[in-house]
């Protein structure tokens, strides 16, 4: 196989900003990430995987990778439907800011391999 005929995946990435969320928003979407929504998508059909990124008090965001544009197509038409009522959006207190496609040009997994399961929370890796 050559490289140009490799692919990755195809991404979208989802974004609320939390400039005006309630005080307990980090809280929240931790309990209801590992609590609830993990386990949403951990079945996706179509989806290679996804990960929740935060940065306290600026932005919360959900990125996809799924193994085909049409699955990430798809996925993406049903989510925009109903995104001001999604979960995420009802927590927050607002609808996302940014919904847009990207491709994942490679994916390389370390030594350490690929962790699921819950973040450190607030605790801070002072090595990673």
């Amino acid at each position: 196989m050559t490289p140009g005929s490799m692919k990755a995946g195809y991404g979208l990435t989802v974004r609320w900003s939390l400039a005006d969320a309630p005080s307990t928003i980090a809280a929240d979407l931790r309990e209801y990430v590992v609590g609830t929504s993990m386990a949403r998508f951990m079945f996706l059909d179509g989806l290679a995987f996804k990960t929740w990124r935060m940065r306290e008090g600026e932005w919360f965001e959900g990125t996809y990778v799924f193994d085909t544009a049409r699955d990430r197509d798809e996925f993406r038409a049903g989510f925009e439907q109903t995104a001001a009522e999604s979960p995420g959006s009802v927590l927050i207190g607002s609808a996302p800011e940014v919904i847009e496609d990207f491709e994942v040009v490679a994916i390389a997994e370390g030594p350490a391999g690929f962790r699921r399961g819950a973040g450190p929370g607030t605790m801070h890796d002072e090595d990673g």
